[in-house]
Parts: structure tokens; C-alpha cells; sequence
């Protein structure tokens, strides 16, 4: 397991070390390996967040060939026959002016649609990848192709770390502190911590982001250490006393370069985050819908189930809405047509609110059924945000979302409970004061309230900024 967004870090702090940054980049670059990852021009008419960049970046957990016993009992771990599986997958998604960012983690157990492959675990799209003469290129490419699917983002570029260039990373910055809100031992991993703070060094960092047993959410919850150690070393990386230190930026370059896989110039890549510093770093993993044992040819696998409908939702939320769905005005019902899914698990859902919005005047299809979703939600191809404005105003609480997964303009109930509204009658107006439930009239004459007409935004409680001095974590 392997903590690769290091790697990101790095790339801003070679950019900040002024005038020693073209001798230390020489050093590192000297070792990286070009992937090329990715190929083909951005798509822009799908393009969700814009000018903003999104780097995938990858930990694999392969170990040091002809590593010796001891050396392994170093990095707390043993052979594991060359596997190619790749343990940590985060989307860093940066704003366009490079000042923010978000990183969104990926668990490595969730399971997903591979192309050309069927049903699998995330961790073994790279593995597909490499088969038939593929290699680390095939990999890289099957692996990107696999989120942007399932995100609904346009990856940008690529970063892959292993295992060793994260544990000779974190031992030439020295030790780092942490804190916990309660005491964690595994026995797998190696760690062995006290509630409170601790300072650790690159084995028991390695232990730390690599541990799953022992916590309430195993893989969701190593996301989360995993989240918080980055944003703790990148207060550190971005120190004076790093950045300032000729020789400690040049052990730690050196130890990570050749370790890692790319398909750009680190320091182009490292100028689009000139202005971003750790407090500007937020955290996030995927939607999921629970960890259950599924059965695949007779055999028990223990997956994580993504809320694979809720999840583009889910990324909007983070990346902002679309520049032409903000500009958008409001179509019309009568030149608005819908289709309704139940996602909801709520029978006959999708059927009322498909009644509620052909007595508003809007044009409904049959009614069908959705996989299910936490978030209600209104999703639309490009070219198609003045309909969905329309339908998201009829539905409080839904959010837009701009989707190459559907044709036409489509409603998608959520366990939520967000539906279709009745539109607002002009005596109801008159004598009750507007609470938000209603919605924008369909011919009724009545002006709509402005909580009524402000269009919903995606927010979730699962986003975190971890980059503060004295943050504990569980």
C-alpha cells in the first residue's frame, strides 16, 4: 500500500524551492519513467469542471525485487508473488487558478465496471490492463478509463508510486506527527499506536496508512489515514525548513524519482499548483451504499458498493456545477421532456412523481427503475440545462447533473426522499407563508418564492480539510 499523492507534494515543493529547484528537478527527473497514459484530446463538450485539472494519481503494492527478509520486515510487509494490484487510487482535482484542491479516494475494493472486462474490484483494472502485452501503458490506460467512467471526470494525468519510493520518501523527511482519537493496534500492518500523539517514522508512517483491521470501516477508514497523512506531510514538505534545505530536497527527489511512473513533466505539472498550499487541500471518498460478501462462481468475495448512479452527483458537489448550467434560463414545461427512475427503493415512486409533473404541463415517459441512490438527482447530456433547470425547480433539493450517461433530460429518485411538487396554488400562496416545498409555477400566474427558485447545490458531509495543525482523526 503505498500513500502516491506524496508525489504531488513534491512536484509544488521543487517549484517553491527557488533557485536550487532546476538542480534538484535534474536529480529527480533523471529516474522517472514516462507512461504514456494518456492519450487522445480532452473531450470538452463532456468536460464537467473545465479548466481544472484532474491527476489520477496511483499506489501500487508491489514489493522491491529481490528484496531481502530484512528489508521487508522493514517495510512491515512479505513477498507477494508480483502482484501488479494497484491499492490506492485518488483523483487530485485542482481548480483552475491552482489554489484549491480536492483529493477524492477511490476504495480499492469497490466494485466496478471494468471495460472489456465485466465486474471487478477497482484494484484489479490496472491488472486487466497489463495482460496481452499491455504492460504498465495498458495498465495506466485501463485503469483511467475505468474512473473516468465511473466519476464522470476527464483525467488529466497520471502519477504512480510504489511501495519503496513511499518509504524512502517519508524516511528522508524525517518524522512526522500524527494523532488519533483513540489507541490502534494490527498486528498485519504493524501498527501499535496511543490515542493522542504520536511521532512517527517511515516504517511506522507505512504501518499508519496501510492499516485496515482494527478500524469500524476498514478500507474506507484507511482512506481517511491515508487522507491525513498527505495533508500532514505537506505541511511539512511545504515548510521553510524543507524547502529551504538544499540537501534535504535533494535526498528526498532523488529517493523518490525512481519511483515513479508518469506521462508529463513533473514541473510543468507542479506550476498549475503554484498557489496551492495544505489548508487548501480538502478530502473525500466516493459515495458507497455498504461492504457485503457477494458470492462470484460459487466463491465469497467482500466488496465495496458504490452509489455508482449518486457518485457524479457526488463529484459536482465538489468541482462546482457547469458554467452553462449557472448561465441557463428556465425552459418551459410543455417544451420539457422527462423520464422518471425509481432509485428510491420507495415502490411506485417514480410513478406519482411522474403523475406530479405531467399535471405541471411537463412531457413524462413511462416510468422506469434505477440502481439505488442516496442523492435525488436531475441528470442531463450537454446542451439540455435549460430543461433540467425546469425539472430541478418542480423537485426541491434534486441536483443537476450534466451526464453523458443519459440522452435525454432524467429524474432519478433517491433514498433521500426529494420527489416531484405540485405547483404552488395561488390561494396557498396568499395564505401561507412560502416554506421552500413548493416549486415554479406552470401557468398559475403566482410569482415563486426565491427559496423556491434557487437552484440546489450538491454538499456532503464526508468532505474534510485535514491540513490544520492538531487535527486527530480515529
Amino acid at each position: 500500500m503505498v500513500f502516491p499523492a506524496i508525489a504531488g507534494v513534491l512536484t509544488m515543493a521543487v517549484l517553491l524551492s527557488g533557485g536550487y529547484a532546476a538542480y534538484a528537478y535534474n536529480q529527480f527527473s533523471g529516474g522517472v519513467t514516462i507512461v504514456n497514459a494518456i492519450t487522445g484530446k480532452k473531450d470538452v463538450k463532456d468536460d464537467v469542471d473545465g479548466t481544472a485539472q484532474n491527476i489520477l494519481l496511483v499506489g501500487d503494492d508491489h514489493r522491491p525485487e529481490n528484496a531481502t527478509p530484512e528489508q521487508m520486515a522493514e517495510l512491515s510487509t512479505t513477498s507477494d508473488g508480483g502482484a501488479t494490484n494497484t491499492d490506492t487510487m485518488i483523483v487530485l482535482h485542482i481548480s483552475a487558478d491552482g489554489s484549491q484542491a480536492t483529493m477524492i479516494s477511490f476504495p480499492r475494493d469497490s466494485y466496478v465496471d471494468i471495460p472489456d472486462v465485466g465486474k471487478g474490484k477497482l484494484n484489479s483494472a490496472f491488472y486487466y490492463g497489463t495482460l496481452n502485452g499491455g504492460g504498465d501503458t495498458g495498465g495506466a490506460k485501463m485503469l483511467i478509463k475505468t474512473i473516468e467512467n465511473l466519476s464522470g471526470l476527464q483525467i488529466d494525468h497520471y502519477v504512480r508510486v510504489s511501495l519503496l519510493g513511499f518509504y524512502q520518501v517519508v524516511k528522508e523527511l524525517g518524522p512526522v506527527e500524527v494523532c488519533l482519537n483513540q489507541a490502534a493496534q494490527d498486528k498485519d500492518s504493524g501498527v501499535d499506536l496511543p490515542a493522542g500523539k504520536s511521532t512517527l517514522n517511515a516504517k511506522e508512517a507505512l504501518s499508519f496508512v496501510r492499516q485496515r483491521k482494527g478500524l469500524p470501516n476498514g478500507d474506507l477508514d484507511r482512506n481517511v489515514r491515508q487522507q491525513y497523512f498527505l495533508s500532514q506531510e505537506a505541511r511539512k514538505v511545504t515548510s521553510a525548513g524543507t524547502l529551504l534545505n538544499p540537501v534535504k530536497m535533494g535526498n528526498i527527489l532523488k529517493a523518490v524519482g525512481g519511483s515513479i511512473q508518469t506521462d508529463t513533466n513533473l514541473l510543468d505539472l507542479a506550476s498549475q499548483m503554484r498557489n496551492l498550499r495544505p489548508a487548501n487541500i480538502q478530502s473525500a471518498t466516493i459515495p458507497t451504499l455498504g461492504t457485503p460478501t457477494i458470492y462470484v462462481n460459487g466463491s465469497a468475495l467482500s466488496i465495496v458498493e458504490v452509489d455508482t448512479v449518486g457518485l457524479p452527483a457526488f463529484v459536482q458537489g465538489l468541482v462546482g456545477e457547469p458554467a452553462a448550467y449557472a448561465k441557463a434560463g428556465r425552459a418551459q414545461p410543455a417544451n420539457t421532456s422527462v423520464t422518471v427512475l425509481n432509485g428510491s427503493g420507495v415502490e411506485g415512486a417514480a410513478t406519482t412523481a411522474g403523475q406530479v409533473l405531467t399535471s405541471r404541463g411537463f412531457q413524462v415517459a413511462p416510468a422506469g427503475s434505477s440502481e439505488t441512490t442516496k442523492v435525488t438527482q436531475v441528470q442531463y447530456p450537454a446542451g439540455q440545462e435549460s430543461q433540467a433547470k425546469a425539472i430541478a425547480a418542480a423537485v426541491p433539493g434534486a441536483v443537476a447533473v450534466r451526464t453523458s450517461a443519459v440522452s435525454g433530460v432524467t429524474l432519478v429518485l433517491g433514498t433521500d426522499g426529494k420527489t416531484a411538487k405540485a405547483a404552488t396554488q395561488p390561494s396557498a400562496a396568499a395564505s401561507t407563508p412560502a416554506s421552500g416545498s413548493g416549486s415554479g409555477s406552470s401557468g398559475s400566474g403566482s410569482k415563486p418564492s426565491k427559496q423556491a427558485t434557487k437552484e440546489p447545490t450538491a454538499k456532503s458531509t464526508d468532505v474534510h480539510n485535514y491540513g490544520t495543525e492538531g487535527t486527530c482523526i480515529n
